[in-house]
């Protein structure tokens, strides 16, 4: 279908200019999942439970940020645009914070505990700031329900690779280093940098859409969050995204734990970690397909029912070198693939269905408290790492005890992955179906013909 017979149909090169926002971030983001508590229990030597503590301290300021900067950019106006301008002017001051999150000057437990809390919040408050409004031109720059996955298939067809560079070259950089600080500290700069570049070109090859009839934006961000928590598709999403993600999260952080001390495969968790993220990748265009058969919810629900069953599977593996574990790798990537599509395309969707019961375009209000689900779920898993190995006795760089291997195990497979289970109803029956959101869709084209012949009538 061409643009002229749909002009939702968003053109190849604004998609392709949307994806390369996110590449520095997909870098920075795998690398901190899967290895800043490695660089602070391994490299800086910090104990897990103090790092771990102070990860969660600097995650309270989530519970204010996300939603005030999404608040804020829905009523920013600029020359630069309402989303456009965050990713501009933000993009150096998240480069140096990225470049700060990685190094720490101190052992002293004090200090350490300082520092880690305040660049961490200093981090998070730049990423916020760039990232909610990056988030929200998913809702903004296409309403079309199936565009809107493509968009994000768009997205994650260049993150994902990206994230496995993330994953896969951070342990190869860090060893080509004698000292593991340094390692870290040189990936802090050099990711840092990326991210900013990847913002600032992104933001150049996109315009913001100007026709959206939009009623006067909520005096106050306590109103705007409240309205948008009274939304019921949404707090749904919300809260089955907050279980799968915190069990996504526990996979991730827990992994070259599990790889190094339970397989004792340690020179092969970047080949590990490539082989699931290039599933990942390679499973994009699948789910993308199915989700044009189905709903987004079952969609999302079949994947990741297929990465919970794989992940369950490493429980059983023995204490020794196993082959098996890149055919489980294999199959989590492949299925976990529907994570990286639906859950950011469905927020778009409730947008929409806020739009059209109110009149007000609430997209970064929507994207900063998905941006807190994210955050504190990841945070949460993080910190919940830090007690988990601190509990079962993890001493780092040396043989581990039964006790704390059976630690790793558990919350690497089992647990992850009955949450996941238990989470899967909610997405099969989740309410905003295709059908819904078209029904949604003719009324704010309704909407926007009836304030555009009216403006035209003036």
């Amino acid at each position: 279908m061409s643009n002229q017979q749909n002009p939702n149909k968003l053109p190849t090169k604004t998609k392709w200019f949307y994806g390369i926002g996110d590449v520095g971030n997909a870098v920075v983001n795998s690398a901190i999942q899967f290895f800043l508590m490695k660089f602070y229990t391994d490299g800086a030597l910090i104990s897990p439970a103090l790092a771990g503590n102070a990860l969660l301290i600097g995650k309270i300021w989530d519970a204010v940020n996300d939603p005030i900067f999404g608040w804020f950019t829905d009523k920013t106006k600029s020359k630069y645009g309402k989303r456009r301008v965050f990713m501009i002017f933000g993009a150096i001051p998240l480069a140096i914070a990225i470049a700060l999150l990685w190094h720490v000057p101190t052992q002293d437990k004090v200090w350490a505990f300082v520092w880690i809390a305040l660049t961490f919040i200093l981090f998070d408050t730049l990423w916020t700031m760039t990232n909610v409004p990056y988030y929200a031109l998913t809702s903004e720059l296409t309403e079309d329900y199936d565009e809107r996955s493509s968009l994000t298939t768009y997205r994650f067809a260049l993150a994902v690779p990206a994230y496995l560079i993330g994953a896969a070259l951070t342990p190869a950089i860090v060893g080509l280093f004698a000292i593991q600080r340094s390692g870290y500290g040189f990936i802090g700069i050099a990711y840092g940098i990326l991210a900013g570049v990847a913002l600032l070109i992104s933001a150049a090859g996109l315009r913001e859409r100007t026709d959206i009839v939009i009623a006067k934006p909520e005096a106050s961000p306590l109103k705007s969050l409240g309205i948008a928590l009274k939304n019921k598709p949404f707090v749904w999403l919300c809260v089955v995204y907050f279980i799968t993600n915190i069990s996504f999260a526990l996979i991730k952080t827990l992994m070259a734990y599990f790889i190094e001390y339970q397989m004792l495969m340690k020179e092969q968790i970047s080949l590990f970690m490539g082989l699931l993220l290039i599933c990942v990748t390679i499973s994009l265009p699948f789910w993308r397909w199915i989700g044009q058969k189905i709903d987004k919810g079952p969609a999302y629900g079949l994947g990741m029912g297929v990465g919970a069953l794989a992940v369950m599977t490493t429980f059983l593996l023995p204490h020794e070198p196993s082959n098996l574990l890149y055919i489980v790798s294999a199959l989590a990537g492949f299925g976990f693939g529907s994570q990286w599509i639906y859950s950011w395309a469905m927020v778009a969707d409730v947008a929409d269905y806020d739009r059209a019961v109110t009149g007000q375009q609430r997209s970064g209000m929507y994207y900063g408290v998905w941006g807190l689900a994210t955050k504190l779920s990841e945070a949460l898993a993080l910190a919940g790492v830090g007690w988990i190995l601190t509990g079962f006795g993890y001493v780092p760089n040396v043989e581990q005890t039964p006790h704390a291997l059976l630690g790793i195990r558990l919350f690497f497979s089992l647990f992850p992955a009955v949450f996941i289970f238990a989470a899967l109803p909610m997405l099969f029956k989740y309410p905003l179906t295709r059908a819904k959101h078209a029904e949604i869709r003719a009324k704010l084209d309704a909407m926007d013909a009836a304030a555009a012949s009216k403006g035209e009538s003036k």
